[in-house]
Parts: structure tokens; sequence; C-alpha cells
């Protein structure tokens, strides 16, 4: 075969696929009948085997001519590729056409997790008596989460808290007492804040959990008295759980508190007469309180002899299942729609 042979060849292979690649129906056969003419073991591949047999000044018309062929295939190939692409776009768009006339589906609005509910329920009634919020850090010193709070370093107190210890003497804080530390420090005298937030405990049952969020309360002032605690505590218990509601103050102890006072409201429930929520002694646990211990006020600065103040704290969990009617504390947790939905 001389190169003239070999080049008319080349070129009726070019114009054959050129023919088949211009039918092909989807892109599988368009690939399928590149490969027949341009594969490795391809008609063009097989017919340049006579490459070896001519003159070496016919090699390069030959090569050419091989190119040229390839080039009309490619092309060819590319063209069809386009036109099959363009003719799904527009099967797509014909028979997955939206239908912009149909009414939108609806929306679920959503007010939150049900602990976030009852939490910005909290804060908003004590911003109605004049308290701000203060926040701070999770992570704690031992200082600001004990010492500050009169726990000294052999205090039993301390065992009761369960507490997540990190390196360095760090730690998860037990409560967002240390808040209140550090605002005694920074704030300018008289104080009235609130702080909300996760706490951490190595605690897990069903009225329990190792991670529940707390609002505490701290004021702060000349000639503030205990009188003055039961005065805030009755209000918010009537803000919170309806007008009417009664409290009782039972002696207790904290040791950042002196006298202290564990608080209880009427049961919201049977309002007093007595039921299986209350033990049926009429009244419900909702809250720890006291006045300002001298010996914290100092560790602050604060001189004790002219300023006095009171602290209180609650579990926004705590209130969320008796405000709810929630019997497991875990359910806030487990993310389940079936329960969330309810709120």
């Amino acid at each position: 075969m001389n190169v003239e042979e070999l080049s008319n060849k080349l070129e009726a292979l070019a114009s054959l696929a050129v023919a088949a690649l211009a039918e092909a129906p989807r892109r599988e056969d368009a690939i399928q009948i590149k490969n027949s003419y341009l594969g490795r073991k391809g008609q063009v591949q097989d017919l340049m085997k006579v490459l070896r047999d001519l003159a070496h000044e016919d090699r390069r018309l030959a090569g050419q001519a091989s190119n040229a062929c390839k080039q009309a295939i490619e092309g060819a190939f590319e063209a069809r590729m386009r036109a099959i692409a363009e003719q799904e776009l527009e099967r797509k768009m014909r028979e997955e056409a939206v239908d912009i006339t149909l009414p939108a589906r609806p929306l679920q609005a959503s007010m939150g997790h049900p602990l976030r509910q009852i939490e910005q329920e909290l804060i908003a009634i004590f911003e109605e008596m004049g308290f701000e919020v203060a926040e701070g850090p999770e992570i704690e010193s031992d200082y600001f989460n004990f010492e500050a709070l009169n726990f000294p370093p052999d205090h039993p107190a301390r065992d009761m808290q369960d507490t997540f210890m990190l390196d360095d003497e760090r730690l998860l804080r037990t409560h967002t007492s240390p808040v209140q530390v550090r605002t005694m420090q920074s704030y300018e005298l008289p104080i009235r804040v609130i702080s909300p937030g996760r706490v951490y405990r190595c605690d897990s049952d069903i009225t329990h959990s190792p991670v529940f969020h707390q609002v505490e309360g701290l004021l702060v002032d000349e000639h503030v008295t205990f009188g003055d605690l039961k005065g805030t505590l009755q209000h918010f218990a009537e803000r919170c759980f309806g007008e009417g509601t009664p409290i009782r103050l039972r002696p207790s102890f904290f040791p950042f508190t002196e006298p202290s006072a564990e608080v209880d409201v009427g049961c919201i429930f049977c309002r007093g007469e007595g039921c299986r929520v209350c033990s049926h002694s009429g009244w419900i646990e909702i809250l720890g309180s006291g006045m300002i211990d001298p010996n914290v006020l100092s560790a602050s600065g604060i001189d004790p002899q002219r300023y006095s103040g009171f602290a209180f704290g609650l579990g926004v969990e705590r209130v969320a299942m008796l405000k709810l009617g929630v019997n497991d504390i875990r359910l806030f947790y487990e993310n389940d729609l079936r329960f969330l939905e309810q709120f």
C-alpha cells in the first residue's frame, strides 16, 4: 500500500466515523463509536500499521493524513456530545418544569427549643425587676468556682458538686456563681445581675443531666435585708407560675450564703391540696438562696460592714419540667421532633 492509498482509506474512515457519530442517540453510543475508530485497537490505529512499510519520505505525508483523520473524528465527537447535552437539557426543562402557580409548601414556625423558651421567660421576669444579664466562661479556675465562693480546699461541699476536672487547676463550672464573683470584682456598686448559662456536673438520671442550665441572681447594695430577698422571690414565683402562688423558705446550707434557705413554691398542679407530683405535701422545691456570706464579699473587695446582698439560683430544666409537665429531663436533650414539636 502506497501513501496515496493510505490517505484515501483514512479519509474514507473519517467520513464513516463522522456519519456514524452524527446519528449516535446517546453519550454512550458516541463514546463507543469514537473508540472503535480512535481506540488503541481501533480502525485508524490498525490501518497505520502499514506505516513501517512506507518509504521514509512518505511517512510524513502518511502522518499528516492520519492526524487529519483523527481531528475530523474528534471534532465530530465533540460536536455530537454538545448536541446530546443540549437535547438532554431541553428534555429536562420540558419534563421537569415547575408550575409556579402551585401554592408553596407551608413553612413550620418554631418558637425555639423549650429550654430556650423557658430561659428567655425567666430572664424577662428578672429584667422587669431591674436585673442585668451578666455572662462568664464555662471553663473556670478553681479560684472562681470554689475558693472565692468560700469553698476551702478541704471543704466537704466540694464533693457535692461532682466536678468535671480539667488540667492546670481548671474545670467545667459547676454553677454560674463564678459569674457573680467576677461581677463583684469588676462592676461598680450597687450590683443587680442575673447570670444564665450552661453548667456541668457528673450526674445523670431522669431528674439530672451532666449538662444543664441555671439562672442565678445577685444583688449587692447598702441595707439589703433578707426581706428584700423574700419579696424578690415572691414576685418571681407569681410572675413565673401565676398570681397568688405562695412560697416558703426552709433553712439550708450553702458555703457562699449565710443564712441560707431552700425555696418551695405552692404546687402548681394541685394548688396546695396534695398530689403525686408534690408527694402530697402541697409544696415543690424550686431554688436555693441566701444572704451573701461576708467572706465572699471580702474576697471580692467589697466591705461587708457597709454592703450586704443576696443571691439565688434555680435550674432552668427544673422550671421547664414543672411548667411543661415533663417527667424526664433527658427528653430535652434527645432531639426527638415528636417531643420538641409539642412546644
